[in-house]
C-alpha cells in the first residue's frame, strides 16, 4: 500500500496486464488492480441460483418479468476471491476510480462494482481511449459519473438475450436436439451462411467462351509493342458473360440480348480472324482518382486481418486488445472513423518524414462512418500516443502477431491522412472482319497511376482473391482511332459461371454491419459462438454451415420468421440504442419483446403475435420433429425424393424405397454403412457437394462402402467402410479400424489384409498361454493373459516377436505413466510472479504452468502463438479461483465380521443395506420430491446460449 501521508485512490481495471501499465503511469498514492472481466452476471445454473430464489417460477430465467424485469445477478464463481480482495481495498483508500473500458459493457462492469462492492468511500468513473501517461493522467483528472442510461442499454440487452435464448432454445432441444442453442444475434448470422449455402445448392454452372488476342502496335512511340484484348461484341451484339446466365439454371437469362459462344464458335470464329486485319475504332481516356481508406474500425480491423493477415476474428481482437493494454494503439472496440485533433496532427507530421511534404493534402482529411449509431464522439483505432512510434521502432517490443496488426494499424492510420492517389484509365475498342465477314469487336482497358499518394502506405485487399489490387497498373501502347494492329495470337478460351463465394468471418462480419446487426463488442464472439455451437465449421477461411445448422434455421424460418428476420433484429439493435441515448425506457422495450405489450416500445411484429412468450409456447405442438430435421435435396430419376437427416449422431442420407414404403430406423449404435436406403454423409462433406452424382456414389457405396478386393485365403470381399467412429475395414465377421496413420483414400488392399490379421497371434509362451498383438483404444499394445504392454508404434505390431513381447511383459508396468515428455515451450519469467512458466501437452491439450497452478490454452490458441502476457494473465485467472478443492479420501471399510446368519438372516440384512444405500443417495441428490421439483423449475437451461 502507498504511503497514508495525502489521499489514497483505488483504480479498478479490468484485465492484470492493463492494470500493470497503468501503474507505471500513476506512481505512489494509487493501487491499481484488475476486477478480471465482469464480476457478476445472472445465474447459469440452478446451481448459481441463491436458496431464497429457487422456488420462485422466474428463476430459471435469472429475471423477475413480472416485476419490472429485475435481473437476479449473483457474483461468479471464480471472482469471489478477488471480489473480496477489491472489498477488502475498497475499505482502506479514500476513493475509488472506475477505469473500465468506455463502451455499454465497461460502464455495466463498472456499476456491477459499485453494487458488489458497496464501497463507503467517493467513487468516480475514468474513461480513456488509449493507455498512455498523458492520456492516464488527464483521465484521472477529469473523471465522471456512471453513465446509467449505457448501463440500462447493456443491461436490457443482457436480458433481452437471456430471454431469447432460454425460450428459444428448449425448442430446439424437443425438436431437432439436445443441448442445442438459440441466440438473438447468433441464430441471424447462423441464418446468413445458411442461406449462401443455399444459393450454392441450387447453383447450376453454365459454359461460355470467347477469345483472347494478343494484339501488337508496329512501331510503338510509348508504352509496351503488345498488349491482350477481349473479344466483346460479335455484329454489334454482346458477347455472353458470367453476369449473363441465371444461377439456378445455367441458362442464359431471358431478354438478356447476348451470344452466348460455345467452344466450336469460339474456335471458329477464331479461325476464321485468322490474318484479318485489326483497327482502333475508339480511344477513351479519364483521369483516375482514389481516395484514401477512413481508419480502421472493429469491423473493418477484422476484416484485413483475416485478409492480409489470416486471422480469425478471436485472433485479431485478442491481439488487438493487448496492444492496447500495452499502450500501443487505443481502444480497439469503435465503430467510429474519427481521429483526433492530436492524431491528426501526428499523422501529416510522420508523413512528411517519411514520404515528403508532397503526401500531405492541404486540409486534413476527416471520414464519416456508415455505421448506424456509431458512437462518432470515439475515436477510430490508430496508434497510442502523441507521436506515433514507426512498426521499425516497436519491432524488439512486440511478438510476431502482435507486430504485424500494429503495423497494419499504423499503416491504415498514416495512409488515412495522406494525398489520392492519382493518374489515367484507357478504355480502347478494336475491330476485325473475319472471313465470313463477321464484325468482332475486342476491348482492352489500361490504368497508369502517376501519383500513387497514400498506396504508397497501405492497399486494402479484397475479399475475392482473384480481384486486381488498387495499385496494379496496366500499361497499353499509345493508341490513336483508325490505328492498325496485328495479331501476334487469337486463343479461344472457355469459362464456367461461378456460385457465390462462402462467407469468411471477414465477409460475415461486413454483412452483419451493413444489416445493422451486432456491435463492435460482439462480431468476434458471434463468430466463435457459431463455430462451437456445431453450425459452421471453417475450411481455410471459407465458413460452411453443417446439416444441423439447416434443421435449426429451416424451424425458425418455418415457425419464428420473426425471430431470425434481419429489419427485426436490426431494429432491436436500434432500440437499444435509443435507450444508451436515453430516449427510450429500458422496461417497455423488454415488456413489449417479451409479452407483446401494444403501449411499449419495441416491435410491434412481436407484440401483435402476442410477444416471445406466448410464441415459443402455444404452438410447439405444431412443430413436426421429423420434416424440420429433414434437408430435401432433390427427386432422383425414379421419382424418389433424396433427404439429408439430422439423427442422433450425426447426418445421413435416405430416398423413398420403392412404393414409398420407408426403412426402417437404425438400432441405436449401429456402425455405419449403408442400411436400407441410407447412406452415411463422410465428415467434412459440405452441404452443396452433395450432388445427385455424390449421391449416386454414396448410395452405392462411395466414400461410405468401397471394395477394395478379395481376401486371397477366405474369397470373401474386403470393403472399406465409413462408421460412425470413423472408417474401418470389414471382411465377413472381421472388422478392423484404420489405424492413426492411415487414411481412406489411400488405403490399399494389402494394408487392409494387415489390419484384419489384428488381433495377430505372435505365438505361445513357455506356460502355454497365447500372447497376442493389437491396435487399442490407447495404442498398439501385446497381451498374454490379463496382462498388457504398450508398443513403441503401430508397425510393431506386424513386426514384433515372441521373444521381445514376452519380454516387454516380463518388464515392470509403469502404471499408466511414461517418462515426462519435455515442455512444447519455454516462455520465460511470469512478469506477475517471477516463476518460469512452460507449456506442456497434457492429456486434454497443451496447458501453461508456472509448477503450481495449470491454464488449458483456449480455442483458437497455440503453443507457438501464445504470448507471455497471456499466459501470465491466463494463470493470474487461476489464482483468483484458489486451488482446485482435494477429493476426499474414501473411508475405509470396517474389517468384515464372520457371517454366523442364516441365508434368510442375510438376505433380510442385504435387502436392508440396499434400502439404506437407495435412500443415501436419493438423500445426495435432493431427493424429496418437493425439492427436486422445485430444484428443476428454477434451474436455468445450461445448454442455452444467453449470448448473442
Amino acid at each position: 500500500m502507498p504511503s497514508n501521508a495525502g489521499t489514497t485512490r483505488l483504480v479498478i481495471v479490468e484485465s492484470p496486464a492493463k492494470a500493470k501499465t497503468i501503474s507505471g503511469y500513476l506512481g505512489p498514492g494509487y493501487v491499481v488492480e484488475a476486477s478480471f472481466g465482469h464480476v457478476r452476471d445472472l445465474p447459469r445454473n440452478a446451481a448459481d441460483v441463491p436458496a431464497k430464489y429457487k422456488g420462485e417460477p422466474w428463476a430459471r430465467l435469472g429475471v423477475d418479468v413480472d416485476n419490472g424485469f429485475h435481473a437476479l445477478y449473483v457474483v461468479s464463481a471464480d471472482r469471489k476471491q478477488q471480489i473480496s480482495k477489491l472489498v477488502k481495498l475498497a475499505k482502506e483508500v479514500d476513493e475509488i476510480f472506475l477505469a473500465t473500458d468506455e463502451d455499454r459493457e465497461g460502464e455495466a462492469i463498472a456499476w456491477h462494482l459499485v453494487e458488489t462492492l458497496k464501497p463507503k468511500v467517493p467513487v468516480k468513473r475514468m474513461v480513456f481511449h488509449e493507455i498512455t501517461k498523458p492520456a492516464i493522467q488527464a483521465a484521472v483528472a477529469n473523471p465522471r459519473e456512471i453513465d446509467r442510461d449505457l448501463v440500462d442499454a447493456q443491461e436490457a440487452r443482457r436480458i433481452l438475450d437471456r430471454l431469447y435464448g432460454y425460450e428459444v432454445s428448449p425448442v430446439l432441444w424437443k425438436k431437432v436436439m439436445p443441448k442445442l442453442s438459440a441466440g438473438r444475434v447468433q441464430s441471424v448470422a447462423t441464418r446468413i451462411v445458411v442461406e449462401r449455402e443455399r444459393q450454392r445448392m441450387a447453383f447450376r454452372t453454365a459454359e461460355y467462351w470467347d477469345i483472347l488476342a494478343t494484339l501488337a502496335v508496329a512501331d510503338a512511340a510509348e508504352g509496351p509493342r503488345a498488349f491482350n484484348a477481349t473479344l466483346i461484341a460479335l455484329n454489334g451484339d454482346r458477347i455472353a458473360t458470367g453476369k449473363d446466365f441465371e444461377p439456378t439454371t445455367g441458362k442464359v437469362k431471358p431478354g438478356a440480348g447476348v451470344v452466348h459462344l460455345d467452344e466450336g464458335g469460339a474456335r471458329g470464329l477464331a479461325a476464321r480472324l485468322e490474318g484479318r486485319p485489326f483497327t482502333v475504332t475508339r480511344v477513351e481516356e479519364k483521369p483516375y482518382r482514389r481516395r484514401p481508406y477512413a481508419p480502421f474500425i472493429t469491423s473493418t480491423l477484422q476484416q484485413e486481418a483475416a485478409r492480409k493477415l489470416r486471422l480469425s476474428s478471436q485472433q485479431t481482437m485478442r491481439t488487438a486488445q493487448r496492444l492496447y493494454e500495452n499502450g500501443y494503439i487505443t481502444y480497439m472496440r469503435t465503430d467510429s472513423v474519427n481521429l483526433s485533433e492530436t492524431a491528426i496532427s501526428a499523422a501529416r507530421r510522420q508523413i512528411v518524414e517519411l514520404y515528403g511534404e508532397r503526401s500531405v493534402p492541404p486540409e486534413p482529411r476527416r471520414y464519416t462512418g456508415k455505421v448506424k449509431n456509431a458512437q462518432e464522439a470515439h475515436e477510430a483505432i490508430r496508434p497510442a500516443g502523441d507521436n506515433f512510434r514507426t512498426p521499425g521502432e516497436v519491432a524488439k517490443e512486440l511478438s510476431a502477431e502482435e507486430f504485424k496488426l500494429y503495423e497494419l494499424i499504423w499503416r491504415r492510420t498514416i495512409a488515412s491522412q495522406m494525398t489520392d492517389a492519382v493518374g489515367s484509365s484507357v478504355s480502347v475498342r478494336i475491330r476485325a472482319v473475319s472471313t465470313s465477314q463477321e464484325e468482332a469487336d475486342f476491348g482492352a482497358t489500361g490504368k497508369t497511376i502517376t501519383d500513387p499518394g497514400f498506396l504508397r502506405a497501405y492497399v486494402e485487399s479484397s475479399d475475392d482473391e482473384n480481384a486486381e489490387a488498387e495499385d496494379a497498373e496496366r500499361r497499353l501502347p499509345t493508341l490513336v482511332k483508325d490505328q492498325p494492329l496485328t495479331a501476334d495470337q487469337l486463343a479461344a478460351q472457355g469459362h464456367h459461371t461461378q456460385p457465390p463465394s462462402r462467407y469468411t468471418e471477414a465477409s460475415l462480419v461486413k454483412a452483419l454491419e451493413e444489416l445493422g446487426i451486432g456491435r463492435p463488442s460482439t462480431y468476434a464472439s458471434i463468430m466463435q459462438t457459431i463455430q462451437d455451437r456445431g453450425y459452421v465449421t471453417k475450411r481455410g477461411q471459407a465458413m460452411i454451415p453443417t446439416f444441423l445448422a439447416f434443421a435449426v434455421i429451416g424451424l425458425m424460418e418455418r415457425h419464428y420468421p420473426r425471430l431470425i428476420d434481419y429489419d427485426f433484429t436490426a431494429t432491436m439493435e436500434n432500440e437499444l440504442d435509443e435507450i444508451a441515448g436515453g430516449d427510450h425506457a429500458a422496461v417497455d422495450f423488454l415488456t413489449a419483446f417479451y409479452f407483446g405489450s401494444s403501449n411499449g416500445a419495441g416491435d410491434q411484429g412481436i407484440a401483435r403475435s402476442g410477444g416471445l412468450k406466448k410464441l415459443v409456447t402455444e404452438n410447439l405442438s405444431d412443430i413436426d420433429a421429423r420434416s424440420v430435421n429433414s434437408i430435401p435435396l432433390f427427386t432422383d430419376d425414379d421419382g424418389r425424393e433424396v433427404v439429408v437427416r439430422v439423427g442422433r449422431y450425426g447426418p445421413y442420407l435416405q430416398r423413398e424405397l420403392p412404393g414409398g414404403e420407408q426403412p426402417a430406423p437404425a438400432a441405436e449404435g449401429e456402425e455405419g454403412g449403408t442400411q436400407g436406403d441410407r447412406a452415411p454423409i463422410p465428415e467434412g462433406l459440405a452441404p452443396d457437394e452433395l450432388t445427385p452424382e455424390k449421391v449416386h456414389e454414396l448410395f452405392l457405396g462411395g466414400s461410405g462402402e468401397r471394395k477394395l478386393g478379395d481376401d486371397p485365403a477366405t474369397g470373401e470381399p474386403i470393403v472399406l467402410k465409413s462408421g460412425r467412429f470413423g472408417p474401418y475395414v470389414s471382411s465377413g465377421e472381421r472388422k478392423s479400424s484404420l489405424l492413426r496413420t492411415q487414411t481412406p483414400d489411400s488405403l490399399t488392399l494389402e494394408e487392409a489384409l494387415k489390419l484384419l490379421s489384428l488381433p495377430r497371434l505372435i505365438g505361445v509362451a513357455p506356460d502355454g498361454v497365447e500372447v497376442f498383438a493389437n491396435n487399442g483404444r490407447y495404442g498398439p499394445y501385446v497381451k498374454r493373459g490379463e496382462e498388457f504392454r504398450s508398443l513403441e508404434s503401430e508397425d510393431q505390431m506386424f513386426t514384433v516377436g515372441l521373444d521381445e513381447a514376452l519380454a516387454l511383459l516380463a518388464a515392470p508396468k509403469t502404471r499408466g505413466r511414461r517418462a515426462a515428455a519435455p515442455p512444447l515451450r519455454e516462455m520465460g519469467v511470469d512478469p506477475a510472479t517471477e516463476k518460469p512458466l512452460v507449456i506442456k501437452d497434457g492429456r486434454f491439450g497443451p496447458y501453461v504452468t508456472d509448477g503450481e497452478f495449470n491454464a488449458s490454452l483456449r480455442r483458437g490458441q497455440t503453443p507457438e502463438a501464445l504470448t507471455l502476457e497471456e499466459a501470465s494473465e491466463m494463470l493470474a485467472e487461476k489464482r483468483a479461483k484458489g486451488p482446485a478443492p482435494r477429493k476426499k479420501a474414501a473411508a475405509k471399510k470396517a474389517p468384515a465380521k464372520k457371517a454366523t446368519a442364516t441365508k434368510k438372516t442375510a438376505a433380510a440384512s442385504k435387502s436392508t443395506a440396499a434400502k439404506k444405500a437407495t435412500t443415501a443417495k436419493a438423500t445426495t441428490a435432493k431427493a424429496t420430491p418437493a425439492k427436486a421439483t422445485a430444484a428443476k423449475k428454477a434451474a436455468p437451461r445450461k445448454a442455452a446460449s444467453s449470448t448473442e
